[in-house]
């Protein structure tokens, strides 16, 4: 039980998240839709793909979350690294 203080905020209920989702589904589907018929100048040979630009995306964002992981296992600090000696 909440406490009454408590103030309820958007996504407290599961079907505002939900919603939410479904509309960001959405609007994922209807930007690959209008991929059949948006003419883009294209500069690459991989370029006119189905979906090209969303896949493109989608790797560079594994990409940089595989670097940020190897980043912080070679830069990370002590825990100590501030304490004085």
């Amino acid at each position: 039980m909440t406490p009454p203080d408590r103030q309820k905020h958007l996504f407290d209920n599961p079907s505002n998240t939900k919603r939410v989702l479904y509309a960001l589904y959405a609007i994922c589907a209807a930007l690959l839709a209008v991929d059949f018929f948006y003419h883009r100048h294209i500069s690459h040979p991989w370029e006119p793909l189905w979906g090209f630009y969303g896949l493109y995306g989608f790797t560079a964002c594994i990409v940089l979350v595989l670097v940020a992981k190897f980043m912080r296992k070679h830069l990370m600090r002590r825990d100590d690294y501030y304490d004085a000696d």
